[in-house]
């Protein structure tokens, strides 16, 4: 059997920040991490599942004592915040009625969406629930990728390809992919693109290069472990 280690999984603790980061009694912890679900969900289904489409890739949550901090990774800021902030206040309200906690939400800006694996594999299963064909599209975005700056990018389609009848895997590389090595940046991305001929999986792993110590600066976080960082020689 194969052994299939989540590459995000591998490097929490090591290279990669914790996606929430907070601290409770044994009392509270399952409700603590209910609320974490249901919020993740409330802001999937509000900002991506329907209009505006605000493309968010990523959401962290933080709490204190009082407060509730959600940290929200998004390519379109813009339609997050909407006009004079409208949205954001509106979502914040929304928020603080789900859980009963004063919210504050930060909005971190992804600069490049072609390397960012989870828009990648929304926009592939948006296609293929368009009847694209899967080769060209693949190829299209590992292109895409690289030109971006990716050092490697692999995308695997699995499920009735082309509305075969029999289902299949369909696998595009590019570049390398060093997924056994823990300092490597690798994002991973799996995401279901429900057709009219069935569920079909698609999965991708983006290939950033190294960590170095220049990308700890990227979130702004006062949390202990709160950004991603350089593994230090010994």
């Amino acid at each position: 059997m194969g052994q299939k280690v989540h590459p995000f999984g591998f490097r929490v603790g090591v290279t990669e920040a914790h996606k929430s980061r907070w601290y409770a009694p044994k009392a509270l912890f399952a409700e603590l991490l209910v609320e974490d679900y249901r919020i993740r969900q409330y802001v999937d289904k509000r900002l991506n599942r329907t209009p505006p489409f605000a493309a968010v890739s990523d959401i962290h949550i933080e709490r204190t004592r009082e407060e509730l901090k959600i940290i929200l990774k998004t390519a379109r800021p813009g339609l997050v915040i909407g006009p004079k902030g409208a949205e954001i206040e509106k979502l914040t309200q929304d928020l603080q009625a789900l859980t009963g906690r004063k919210v504050q939400i930060q909005i971190i800006e992804i600069r490049s969406p072609d390397t960012n694996a989870v828009l990648v594999a929304e926009a592939i299963a948006e296609q293929m629930k368009k009847r694209s064909n899967f080769r060209r599209l693949l190829k299209q975005r590992c292109e895409a990728a690289i030109q971006a700056g990716a050092k490697g990018v692999r995308i695997s389609v699995a499920g009735r390809l082309g509305g075969a009848e029999m289902s299949r895997t369909f696998v595009t590389r590019l570049g390398s992919i060093p997924l056994s090595t823990l300092q490597a940046n690798v994002d991973y991305a799996c995401v279901p693109s429900h057709t009219t001929y069935g569920t079909i999986g698609v999965r991708v792993w983006i290939y950033k290069g190294m960590y170095t110590g220049s990308d700890e600066d990227e979130l702004e976080s006062k949390a202990a472990g709160g950004r991603a960082r350089a593994r230090g020689r010994r």
